[in-house]
């Protein structure tokens, strides 16, 4: 009797988990998430007291290495209580900078924090690299388990990579590797998911000097209340834009201006409540590709990218408008992309969702909305559910929902879909969309439950994917 009583409660217990799943009716709903959602992310207040970074021994002639006036100067802040630590004009060479709890880093106009190209500036931290957890160099900008930081200013953050620093470690050509000079990351790539497989600690991962896995940008790590705003970001080794596991992010008039290997603009990463509005992206890979680990460290955190916003953006350059995946082993969900415009000669996909077997996760409650495209060139939605090796984790793709869509030029396809036939993508719509220039309307394999009104593709009315 106790065996069926357990049975019935683990019954009981995963009914609320299975009834959470409702695809929308109307794009009514969706916007309703939304000004909801945008009352939840806030800014953080700080404390009107400025540190002058200048007063700590900083000089700013872009030659003087400053890292140690940052450190005093966010120290002080933070043990006082918080505030801005402020960069005057002029260009502040550093290393990295670590930002504390209750400090806004004000980059004013004029001024530029320069970041040093020698690897020894970077100490070796907790960080994500692709998905993966690992001991690595420290991001240009890092914080671990803080609170109410920001970046904010009319200045600019330059990474000062190029095909001599930095860039050439990801062993492509065309970014400055050849075989004469030491510096190329595969072979640690490798070794990273091979640790990860083995499921090796995280912490005893070590990597740094000798390996080649090139920092990101601005990395917030389990931290709370991240506000970035106006600053331009340039010359990124790796992804510019990487919080990971935080909680209420809000980016706003941000410019990211890139063309590195991996200059993904802004990648947030197992987060919950972000929006970024406002801002421009030109950058060498896609825009906004948000995530959730990678394939056992996904799925073992278990932290799905959740409550995201993606508002007025700009995206200038990229391979990929919108993108989700392909580290989202953790899943996505509640993901609304509305009032965006893109058009670009290297752009790929306007909306892209790519995952795997490798991966799993469910990805469901995606929100394309009111969004123009100049030019594309594979597809205006694309998913993908084999995006690299196969495993044994079938991933799930599940109520995306497309509206308002006006593309001039499009590229091979409208709509491309790849899926699993045990899986496919189910409740997929596509309202008022407008698709001129593309070679082939469609080309889909497994969907289910779709509606398609008024979609118009080379001004032929398109109802179904048979």
């Amino acid at each position: 009797m106790k065996k069926y009583a357990l049975f019935f409660l683990l019954l009981l217990i995963s009914i609320p988990f299975s009834a959470q799943y409702k695809p929308w009716t109307s794009a009514q709903q969706p916007l309703k998430e939304i000004d909801a959602l945008k009352k939840q992310i806030v800014k953080p207040n700080f404390r009107k007291q400025d540190y002058l970074i200048t007063d700590f021994g900083a000089i700013g002639d872009g030659k003087t290495k400053n890292t140690e006036a940052f450190k005093k100067a966010i120290e002080k802040c933070n043990s006082e209580g918080g505030g801005r630590v402020v960069v005057p004009k002029g260009v502040f060479l550093t290393g990295a900078i670590y930002l504390k709890s209750n400090v806004n880093l004000y980059v004013s106009e004029g001024s530029t924090i320069l970041f040093s190209q020698d690897s020894n500036d970077y100490p070796i931290v907790f960080t994500r690299w692709e998905g993966m957890e690992c001991m690595n160099y420290s991001s240009l900008i890092y914080a671990y388990e803080e609170e109410n930081i920001a970046i904010t200013g009319k200045g600019i953050l330059d990474g000062n990579s190029d095909n001599d620093h930095w860039w050439f470690w990801c062993g492509a050509t065309k970014y400055g590797y050849n075989e004469s000079r030491p510096g190329r990351q595969n072979p640690a790539r490798a070794k990273l998911h091979e640790y990860m497989a083995q499921r090796k600690p995280a912490r005893e991962r070590i990597f740094g000097d000798g390996y080649y896995l090139r920092p990101n940008f601005v990395q917030p790590y389990k931290s709370k209340n991240f506000y970035m705003a106006d600053v331009l970001v340039k010359n990124s080794p790796m992804w510019n834009l990487n919080p990971v596991l935080c909680e209420n992010v809000f980016i706003e008039r941000v410019k990211i201006i890139s063309h590195g290997p991996n200059n993904d603009g802004f990648d947030p990463e197992a987060c919950k409540n972000v929006w970024i509005k406002d801002s421009y992206f030109d950058t060498g890979d896609d825009c906004i590709a948000i995530k959730s680990g990678r394939d056992e460290d996904g799925r073992g955190i278990g932290k799905p990218a959740e409550n995201h916003i993606i508002e007025n953006c700009e995206m200038k350059d990229g391979h990929g408008g919108v993108v989700i995946g392909s580290e989202i082993a953790g899943g996505a969900k509640n993901i609304y992309a509305i009032g965006n415009v893109m058009d670009s000669k290297n752009l790929d996909r306007a909306l892209r969702i790519k995952t795997s077997s490798s991966r799993g996760g469910i990805i469901e409650n995606v929100f394309f909305y009111n969004t123009r495209v100049g030019a594309y060139k594979e597809a205006a939605v694309r998913f993908n559910m084999h995006y690299e090796k196969p495993g044994n984790f079938i991933p799930t793709i599940r109520n995306i929902w497309v509206e308002n869509l006006t593309v001039e030029k499009g590229g091979k396809y409208a709509v491309l879909s790849d899926a699993y036939e045990t899986s496919p993508v189910t409740d997929f719509t596509m309202i008022n969309a407008k698709i001129n220039g593309v070679e082939i309307p469609y080309k889909v394999d497994f969907l289910k439950n779709v509606t398609l009104k008024n979609v118009i593709v080379n001004g032929k009315p398109l109802t179904n994917f048979k």
